[in-house]
């Protein structure tokens, strides 16, 4: 969704425009965002392949393979990055949610809880803990129907809370916030406060809700000009909670300057 060759291309066919996005944080990052072209992509009921790496749903997990390259600007070589990740639900939600009133965007919390195992060879790293399951789909562009938005999640005692806000193409504002239980069962909640986080280096404006509007940056993992996701302590309908924002500003990334710059970030192979 956020590929310069397809939204260059008008988007008539977005299966010619597929990448599996992997980002590894820490001492040994990586980043990789090929794009590959309609050729390379297979598809069935459970399983995605997009050229060498594949997504595969086995009944009980979705099992990601990974074989990639990072191939960014400014990267001497071309370092692989191999590996499996598995997510395996806690709990799982049938429900999609419209983010607009013509329904032409959805949000879908597959997995408000999950395991995760990350099991890396190149680099060679491991990593189990808690994770989270979504999808995002529509029938337009993201920046057609948005200016803004902000979304976080956090993992509670027993079960999760999502919030999403931000303002639509039109100026309209949209905020929700949703607790999930821990059999993955969603229910619409009081909104909480307001709570404004620290513009980032890009000065990205960041929000999230918390108890009496108070939360802090624990650490920002990304930080692109039209972009940030981050990790936040906070306190959420009277739990102290770590949780994961994210902030997304479409004006930026529709922007001409912007645009040029995503192909060094995001190669594509035809």
């Amino acid at each position: 969704m956020f590929s310069p060759y397809y939204k260059k291309s008008g988007r008539p066919d977005p299966l010619d425009h597929s990448a599996l996005n992997v980002a590894l944080y820490g001492p040994r990052a990586r980043w990789c965002m090929t794009e590959r072209g309609r050729a390379a992509v297979e598809r069935d009921a459970d399983t995605l392949a997009i050229g060498p790496s594949s997504v595969r749903w086995t009944g009980d997990a979705l099992e990601i393979a990974i074989e990639e390259r990072d191939k960014r600007l400014g990267i001497p070589w071309q370092r692989r990055v191999r590996g499996t990740v598995r997510v395996i639900p806690e709990a799982l939600n049938p429900t999609a949610f419209a983010l607009d009133p013509q329904g032409r965007h959805r949000w879908h919390c597959l997995a408000p809880r999950a395991r995760v195992e990350v099991a890396m060879d190149q680099p060679g790293l491991s990593w189990s803990g808690s994770g989270y399951l979504d999808s995002n789909f529509g029938s337009e562009s993201l920046e057609e129907g948005f200016r803004v938005w902000h979304w976080s999640r956090a993992h509670t005692a027993k079960g999760g809370v999502v919030s999403y806000e931000g303002i639509r193409r039109d100026g309209s504002p949209f905020a929700s916030a949703l607790r999930f239980a821990s059999d993955g069962t969603p229910r619409q909640a009081e909104l909480p406060m307001v709570a404004p986080l620290p513009n980032t280096l890009w000065q990205m404006e960041r929000k999230t809700r918390a108890d009496r509007g108070h939360a802090g940056v624990i650490r920002t993992w990304e930080d692109a000009p039209f972009y940030a996701r981050s990790t936040l302590h906070s306190r959420l309908f009277g739990e102290d909670v770590v949780a994961v924002q994210e902030s997304l500003d479409l004006d930026r990334f529709a922007s001409p300057i912007v645009q040029f710059m995503l192909p060094y970030r995001m190669p594509r192979i035809a």
